[in-house]
């Protein structure tokens, strides 16, 4: 007997897209899986349309979003309109549909079984802090969120906090999927002296890097940090390497490939992260790099992020900083002793197989699997 045919849509460099990969990587288990997004055909697809990299999924058209014809704006879009005609007379027993966007274009094929949205943020107010998005955008997300969204049969989401703004908003009721890292066969390391800090991830502003290089610089423990940075924004970066250069505490590096950062974080001691509220996704945010981390055993400092800290508090692994400012950060990291580091490397190790992106994939199987066991779409009628 065949699998089920399954469709995964993500307007997504899916070949790039770690969640898209750990979904694909999970669910060909029990499907065949299909996919629609940009670039080559991931690997576990069975088959794949390519939408073309010129048809960027943001470029709707900016009269018809302005003068709210939605209907048009949405349908309208090249990479929609690409997909819709490379889809027209294929059948799927299941779409699974990757953020706002693609809901849409989910609802509109022929599925047995019906349609799972797997929304990666707060669509509706994902850039706030930006007046003409705020403005112009989240209107339309709004009315994708009301007139898609709420359609599907079955819906995930990447934290408690923003399920529960869908389930206020929109009535969706979401699942949580995190964005956790795939298990890693580590072990904690000895405690350094002196106690190394690291942070990993992008080059941008609103990271408060240089917060977090400031509250080292004036720390009194003893204490180094190193950054692994991608240069999202090259003259950022250059602002911090000359920082770096000139400081005897701060060391800045190249980043290493995904596939190696595990085993280079936990040559470390503590990952930190204070990620400032400057909109919604932000206040909730649980990022892939607070269960990188974790599965590096290592403590971790962060903010007073609400999703991070129900995490860390409930599984010890870490400490909160009072405010996302250097001084408070300084204040934290003078606190810190080597047993109580131990502690929470300790700690991220008990943690590290429950917090799993390999657990949490379980997630969306258990969600298909119910789609596949309830009548199907014809016979609700």
């Amino acid at each position: 007997m065949s699998a089920p045919r399954l469709l995964i849509i993500s307007f997504s460099t899916i070949r790039a897209d770690a969640r898209l990969l750990k979904q694909i990587t999970r669910l060909r288990r029990d499907y065949e899986v299909h996919t629609v997004g940009y670039g080559e055909t991931p690997d576990g697809a069975s088959g794949h349309i390519r939408i073309p990299d010129e048809y960027p999924i943001w470029r709707y058209d900016r009269a018809s979003v302005l003068l709210r014809r939605y209907r048009h704006a949405y349908w309208s879009n090249p990479a929609i309109a690409t997909a819709m005609t490379a889809l027209r007379d294929t059948d799927w027993d299941l779409v699974l549909a990757n953020d706002v966007d693609a809901v849409g274009l989910a609802l509109a094929q022929r599925s047995v079984h019906g349609v799972h949205a797997d929304l990666h943020e707060y669509a509706p107010r994902q850039k706030e802090d930006v007046w003409k998005w705020r403005l112009f955008v989240a209107p339309f997300v709004r009315w994708m969120c009301r007139t898609f969204v709420v359609r599907a049969d079955s819906v995930t989401t990447v934290g408690q906090g923003i399920a529960e703004e869908y389930a206020r908003r929109y009535g969706i009721s979401a699942t949580v999927v995190t964005n956790a890292a795939p298990y890693a066969e580590l072990a904690p390391r000895p405690v350094s002296s002196p106690i190394r800090l690291v942070h990993s991830g992008a080059a941008l502003r609103d990271r408060n890097i240089v917060a977090i290089m400031d509250a080292v610089e004036a720390a009194s423990a003893d204490v180094r940090l190193a950054l692994y940075l991608t240069p999202n924004d090259p003259g950022f970066l250059e602002e911090v390497r000359a920082r770096a250069a000139a400081s005897a505490r701060v060391d800045l590096h190249d980043p290493v490939p995904y596939a190696e950062l595990g085993e280079t974080l936990n040559a470390h001691d503590v990952g930190v992260h204070l990620l400032p509220p400057v909109n919604f996704n932000n206040t909730w945010a649980l990022p892939n790099k607070f269960f990188d981390y974790v599965q590096a055993r290592l403590g971790v400092i962060i903010g007073p992020s609400p999703e991070m800290t129900r995490v860390l508090k409930e599984r010890g692994f870490g400490a909160v900083a009072e405010g996302f400012d250097a001084a408070a950060l300084t204040r934290l990291i003078d606190e810190l002793d080597a047993e109580r580091v131990r502690e929470w490397k300790q700690a991220s190790d008990a943690s590290a197989r429950e917090l799993s992106g390999e657990e949490q994939a379980e997630r969306w199987a258990d969600a298909l699997a119910a789609l596949m066991a309830a009548p199907s779409r014809r016979e609700r009628g």
